[in-house]
């Protein structure tokens, strides 16, 4: 006698794997070419990998001479000197929060809030870095500073969540955030917490983008 799935049966694991895979593309397929990157980066030279991501960062004297380029650049490349294993988390972080923003948001306005977040977070701390370096409070030698990832995209989509969750836990939830951000920055100081920091206050204000219209009323609604 042979067996048949009947309709409305609950779906196997890699169905819902899957489906949830396919409602974030734009997360995956980042999460792809990361992967991708990292393994390009564990098969370099040491001795050249430095320069070669340098090229690609974001920092002052790169955004200087070909901004467009090395913003887009820096957001496929992350730090590969622990190879995949430094890979794993970024794809665990990017199903919990990425992920779920995209679900919710969709792809446009999930990617709005990262490129919000990546560029603002950016110009925000490498524009404090450099008037530091004319303050003469920074090395000048700064402006060459390595500056890739994209923790600035994620911080910005970890902080839009909060709108997406419903009372009272956004509330826990926004604490929770805006203290993780916040200590780094009172206890170091240094740019890349300052960037990590703004990107949170930029991802929050992206609350209009996680408003949609009702297809039968003028008005917004979450």
């Amino acid at each position: 006698m042979s067996t048949t799935i009947q309709p409305g049966r609950p779906r196997t694991a890699v169905q819902a794997v899957w489906s949830y895979l396919r409602r974030a593309p734009g997360t995956y397929l980042w999460l792809l070419i990361l992967f991708l990157t990292t393994v390009v980066i564990s098969h370099m030279d040491p001795a050249f990998t430095d320069e070669f991501l340098r090229r690609r960062s974001t920092n002052i004297r790169q955004l200087s001479e070909d901004p467009a380029r090395v913003l887009i650049s820096s957001a496929f490349w992350i730090d590969g000197d622990n190879g995949l294993r430094g890979w794993l988390p970024y794809a665990v972080l990017y199903t919990l929060f990425h992920a779920t923003v995209e679900h919710r948001l969709g792809t446009l306005r999930w990617l709005s809030v990262a490129l919000i977040a990546h560029v603002g977070a950016t110009y925000l701390s490498e524009g404090v870095l450099l008037w530091a370096i004319r303050h003469d409070l920074a090395p000048a030698e700064s402006v060459n500073t390595l500056d890739v990832g994209v923790s600035y995209a994620l911080a910005g989509v970890v902080a839009v969540l909060t709108y997406l969750l419903p009372a009272p836990w956004r509330y826990v939830y926004l604490f929770g955030v805006l203290t993780f951000y916040a200590l780094p920055l009172v206890n170091g100081r240094t740019f890349t917490d300052l960037g990590h920091f703004s990107a949170v206050l930029l991802g929050l204000a992206c609350y209009p983008l996680t408003r949609r219209r009702h297809p039968r009323s003028p008005h917004w609604t979450h």
